[in-house]
């Protein structure tokens, strides 16, 4: 177990569960300072009380960010505590499964909100810091969806299209920085993400052992970003998806993609 020696902090959203979990994990276990962010204030602090185990000073802050607002009022609180963040991990994010003309649109919106805005507004906030220390690490969860089109989860893999071509877009920007960004594209993976996206009647989700380990797909992420890479894939499977789908129209994909994740019992 490490023990701590510096001052600077790892912020992670979603991190009460998934890989957003598994990613204060590891970056407690590596010796970084936590600031964990959850929507449930039972759920965060509970899991300040379990990191702490490790030695290191854990900060948990409950805001909803499918508010945009508490994103600018997160970084505030972060900012009124006087705590340096050397690493911000944009794990937080959510999906609504159906057809688009049947899923309430208030909701879609809040995801978008989720998906995009309070990532774009914490990335901002947090790096005008990282630019004056002149160093930092900024992790943002995107997903194979983002290259893949996504029929019964339109919104969704267009939310995860916009991380990760922000997330290369501003890599290029912060090239000569001393910062760096990374995206981390994990498949499908056994979290409660499909529970909350009320999602459990797709075909995409109906074996669970073809499910990705949330700690495999972290250590992937964590490996990628202390490395300075631009993103990751993660899984072998995924990576042959992805690679497939660059080689046929995305027509065909997006009918293959249909296939995968309408309900089982749509014929």
């Amino acid at each position: 177990m490490a023990t701590n020696t510096a001052k600077n902090y790892a912020l992670v959203t979603g991190a009460t569960s998934g890989i957003g979990y598994e990613l204060a994990r590891l970056l407690g276990d590596a010796g970084y300072n936590l600031i964990v962010v959850g929507r449930n204030p039972n759920e965060v602090e509970a899991l300040a009380v379990e990191l702490r185990e490790k030695n290191i000073d854990v900060v948990p802050i409950a805001k909803d960010l499918f508010d945009r607002e508490n994103a600018f009022s997160l970084y505030s609180d972060v900012k009124s505590r006087n705590l340096p963040v050397e690493i911000l991990v944009n794990d937080a994010g959510q999906g609504l499964y159906g057809k688009f003309q049947d899923t309430d649109i208030d909701r879609e919106l809040e995801i978008i909100d989720l998906n995009i805005a309070s990532l774009v507004i914490l990335t901002n906030c947090f790096l005008q810091d990282m630019l004056a220390a002149g160093t930092g690490k900024i992790l943002n969860l995107a997903s194979i969806a983002s290259r893949l089109p996504g029929p019964w989860q339109s919104v969704y893999h267009g939310t995860k299209a916009f991380v990760l071509s922000f997330s290369e877009s501003i890599r290029e920007e912060l090239k000569d920085t001393g910062i760096t960004v990374t995206a981390l594209m994990p498949g499908v993976t056994d979290t409660d993400f499909f529970n909350k996206a009320d999602m459990n009647d797709s075909k995409a989700v109906q074996d669970p052992d073809k499910m990705a380990d949330p700690a495999d797909v972290a250590k992937d992420g964590f490996d990628a970003m202390m490395a300075g890479k631009d993103k990751v894939i993660s899984g072998l499977k995924n990576k042959l998806q992805v690679g497939m789908a660059n080689l046929v129209s995305d027509t065909v994909v997006a009918h293959q993609m249909n296939e995968q994740q309408k309900p089982v019992d749509e014929e």
